[in-house]
């Protein structure tokens, strides 16, 4: 259920709503919007009886929630929701944000390379895998808690955002304690507890598809975040499994657009992931900006031959600097900038 405020309703007036509806025993979750306070409820198991909260002051309208998923669906918020990182970058909204870097976390030398190198093309926020779930049990695991900390040292010295992700609820106290946004990974889209654990970090959340995952199932997953009370959630869409065989995944690059209609959450694309081919990583990344992603995550490596892990889907340093200017070029065509 939604319950919509009126444009003049006060900040006494929202928390007076609130308090009912806990005092019903239910949770509220006000989301103010450019104009006028939406109110989320959750935690009731079939259809409230709003006739008390319909008569509080500043109440507009009590309105039911269709969609299986509440808090994420543009019934309660049309507006685009941006998510702001204490760097200054922003994900959402009239610009694009790119996220870049190698996928392992490898070495200072070697992370600090690439982060000047993708900080001067334009990117604001840096990725690199602390912690990587492996398909094998004898590939590269990552760093760890030395990788979260040249993480730390690339922040300092060149400005940017960090991102990288949480396999399990210990590594994901560590990564929030270190890194400015959460990843979660498509192998741990619907893992609920984990999902849960990140609602209550309060640091933004980068979701990605899992690679069989509905948009309902995928928009559900950013509902567990979300009812745990952080609002701070961008979604990615990074190739789903399919039977085609000249690629690693299947960029679905329709879900773009669809995820845009049914909720307020930025959504970015990852063509790294989506292709697993460098030949591919530009023409799909085009391809995204195109059909209104709020942004990228691309792989970037300067010497992806030696590459800890996923250097064949890892984009060289000049390669990105030429993204930039075609995802700068399209973006212009659709009223966006970079």
């Amino acid at each position: 259920m939604l319950v919509v405020m009126d444009v003049s309703a006060t900040p006494r007036d929202v928390e007076a709503v609130c308090a009912e509806i806990r005092r019903l025993g239910f949770t509220p979750h006000a989301m103010p919007g450019a104009s006028r306070t939406a109110i989320g409820i959750t935690g009731n198991q079939g259809p409230i009886e709003a006739q008390t909260i319909r008569e509080l002051a500043g109440v507009l309208e009590v309105i039911p929630v269709t969609k299986p998923y509440k808090l994420v669906s543009r019934e309660v918020r049309p507006d685009d929701t941006v998510i702001r990182l204490p760097t200054g970058a922003e994900i959402g909204g009239k610009r694009l944000s790119v996220i870049a870097g190698p996928c392992s976390v490898e070495t200072e030398e070697r992370s600090l390379t690439i982060a000047r190198r993708v900080r001067r093309a334009g990117a604001t926020i840096f990725r690199g895998g602390a912690y990587k779930p492996r398909t094998s049990p004898y590939a590269f695991q990552g760093l760890g808690v030395r990788g979260l900390e040249i993480l730390d040292l690339v922040r300092a010295e060149t400005g940017l955002a960090t991102c990288t992700e949480a396999l399990d609820e210990e590594s994901l106290e560590r990564v929030a304690e270190h890194c400015d946004m959460i990843q979660i990974g498509a192998r741990n889209m619907q893992n609920f507890s984990l999902l849960k654990k990140a609602g209550r970090a309060k640091k933004p959340v980068f979701l990605k598809r899992g690679m069989s995952a509905t948009l309902s199932e995928y928009l559900q997953a950013a509902e567990y975040v979300l009812s745990e009370g952080n609002y701070q959630v961008v979604l990615c869409e990074r190739g789903i499994r399919t039977f085609s065989d000249h690629s690693r995944n299947t960029f679905d690059v329709g879900v773009i657009p669809a995820a845009k209609n049914a909720c307020h959450l930025p959504i970015l694309a990852d063509p790294s992931h989506a292709s697993g081919k460098r030949y591919d990583i530009i023409p799909l990344a085009r391809a995204a900006v195109a059909a209104g992603a709020d942004g990228l995550m691309v792989e970037v490596h300067d010497r992806p031959e030696e590459a800890l892990s996923d250097g064949a889907q890892s984009i060289l340093p000049d390669q990105f600097d030429q993204l930039m200017l075609d995802v700068a070029r399209i973006a212009e065509a659709v009223g966006r900038t970079v």
